[in-house]
């Protein structure tokens, strides 16, 4: 299989020339373009959702200030230009961005964008009685105010070294006010046309949207760029497996792209052998791992506190969990089971050159890679056991299960419908069954699980489950705002509607004053050694077991042209400019 990566310098400027080429013609001339994703989306609101299918559909329809390119670079979308402390734009004290919209913008109504857009959009993520999936990018924001109706300066509550945040990336994009002004706090939810309809920028507009099933989409005859999109209309198909979206492609050619083929690498060279497409990938931030609940996921617990941290103060996460897991609490049970895992094998089985074995949560860039948890690359089941007998794990009953004051070693693992993924549950069981950890596999599918729906058991926000297992990365190349995830305020729970990032209910004052650090450090080289620390923090607290650090491997069909495969942000952030090559 020719796995193609992203390439840099000079090839990569060769490419991008070559993909610009065919952009003279009229808007839509090229007809309908076939998308399946086989994770469907569940809304086209990404800050309801933290979900990749919702942010990545949603990128088709609105759209950030700025985003970043195939190479990890920043460039503007939205604004005129990328903010600077040597122009101005950004203050010298790092108090403040601001930023100039391109003159003209308009969205697909019609009506001008203008800065009020923004401050609201703002005020929609930060509202206090909502729940927002991207509430880290308006981290240590006081205020945005809209200066004039063309810009847009957004003020820190104190220094802010990386100003590029808020607004920046397919996870941060504008929303319209007029279309989302009612829809604020605890209606946000509540708001089904302009979740699933969203009026934006983009070179698509919404036709009909399907949750979990198809969106229906046609070219924004307001976009900004005279003779884009290509493509007339797009059909966005969601569900069903890896393996049928790949078959879709490389195939059938009912399709002209599929996202996500987490298949055994031989089915896919099998298939792109039939010569109606091929294979990309791209490597950047994304990781598979464990998640293990550092709350208590009993059934029989209330739903007020099912994986609920409930701090021994009210309000006062940093005082401690009343309701703690009562086996993950005690690193020593993570670290066996991570040493237990063959991470090599996963990768032979399950990914090949789309993926490579990593004890980190942070693989990339280079600046922010720790080196300090390699051990985990080498398994190990006899020091794994050793670790557990030293902890006081043992089998006291002789039921081939571990137990330690009246608790078994007995776990849930939970994860989305996906064959790669049910491979390495199966291989995984069976090295924590040589450990004597009984484990229960569960399986839920990928819409529903990676779905932002409250009432929702089977998510994996909500995470009703002792260990859970997906990937996650962030746009961009600077972590800030993603190591910031882990703060102990930044947990899903009850009173957020089930939003948050801090999926597993980690909780450390010292993790939160690092995150502090970092947002008021300028200096590249410590914010490096802050990142690493933190990720230090994470993955030696076993809270977060890091396995695969993974390629985005996806299809695409000879005659689709333009597409410049990024792991940095959307997949489909250059859609504007794919087109039927000749």
């Amino acid at each position: 299989m020719r796995l193609r990566t992203v390439l840099y310098g000079a090839a990569a400027t060769a490419l991008a020339s070559a993909a610009f080429a065919q952009t003279d013609g009229e808007r839509g001339r090229d007809g309908q373009l076939n998308i399946i994703y086989w994770q469907a989306p569940s809304t086209l609101n990404p800050y309801l959702s933290g979900g990749t299918k919702e942010v990545e559909s949603a990128s088709l329809v609105i759209e950030p200030l700025a985003r970043y390119d195939e190479n990890g670079e920043m460039v503007p979308w939205l604004a005129e230009a990328i903010p600077s402390v040597d122009d101005g734009t950004v203050a010298e004290d790092l108090t403040s961005i601001t930023w100039t919209l391109k003159e003209g913008l308009e969205w697909s109504d019609g009506t001008p964008v203008t800065a009020e857009d923004a401050v609201f959009t703002w005020e929609y993520c930060t509202h206090p009685e909502g729940g927002c999936a991207q509430a880290s990018y308006f981290d240590g924001v006081a205020s945005v105010e809209a200066v004039d109706d063309r810009t847009i300066r957004v003020n820190f509550n104190a220094p802010k070294p990386f100003p590029y945040t808020a607004f920046v990336g397919s996870e941060s994009p504008i929303l319209q006010k007029a279309q989302f002004q009612d829809c604020l706090g605890t209606r946000a939810p509540e708001c089904t046309e302009a979740n699933f309809g969203p009026i934006g920028t983009g070179p698509f507009v919404v036709d009909e949207f399907r949750p979990n099933d198809v969106i229906l989409l046609s070219a924004n005859e307001n976009f900004r760029e005279e003779g884009k999109p290509a493509f007339a209309s797009i059909t966005f198909k969601g569900g069903g497996d890896a393996a049928a979206a790949a078959r879709a492609v490389l195939e059938t050619g009912e399709f002209d792209y599929a996202w996500n083929l987490q298949l055994d690498p031989s089915i896919l060279a099998d298939m792109e052998a039939q010569g109606i497409g091929e294979v990309i990938a791209a490597f950047g931030t994304s990781v598979e791992r464990l998640h293990l609940n550092q709350t208590n996921a009993d059934p029989s617990l209330p739903p007020e506190e099912r994986s609920v941290y409930i701090p021994v103060e009210e309000g006062n996460f940093q005082s401690g969990n009343q309701n703690p897991h009562p086996i993950f609490t005690d690193p020593a049970v993570g670290r066996a089971l991570s040493k237990a895992i063959d991470r090599q094998l996963l990768v032979d089985i399950g990914y090949g050159a789309g993926g490579q074995a990593t004890c980190n949560l942070l693989p990339a860039p280079e600046l922010y890679a720790s080196t300090a948890n390699d051990d985990c690359l080498v398994q190990d089941i006899e020091e794994a056991k050793r670790i557990l007998d030293e902890a006081g794990w043992t089998d006291t009953n002789g039921n081939g299960i571990r137990d330690k004051d009246g608790v078994e070693l007995s776990v849930t693992y939970q994860t989305s419908t996906n064959a790669v993924r049910q491979d390495t549950q199966a291989l995984v069981k069976q090295w924590w069954d040589e450990l004597g950890v009984e484990t229960e596999l569960r399986n839920v599918d990928a819409s529903v699980f990676f779905g932002g729906d409250p009432s929702s058991p089977d998510t994996f926000q909500k995470f009703y489950a002792d260990i859970e297992m997906y990937t996650n990365n962030f746009a961009g190349v600077d972590p800030e705002a993603y190591m910031a995830n882990w703060r102990c305020n930044a947990m899903p729970r009850p009173d957020t509607a089930w939003q948050g990032e801090n999926i597993q209910r980690f909780c450390d004052a010292e993790y939160d004053k690092l995150v502090d650090e970092m947002a008021q450090t300028a200096e590249l080289e410590r914010r490096g050694e802050l990142a690493k620390q933190m990720n230090d923090m994470i993955v030696q607290s076993y809270s977060i077991i890091p396995l695969i650090h993974r390629g985005s491997p996806s299809a695409k069909a000879n005659t689709l042209a333009g597409v410049r495969m990024n792991d940095w942000d959307s997949e489909l952030w250059n859609i504007k400019d794919w087109h039927r090559a000749e």
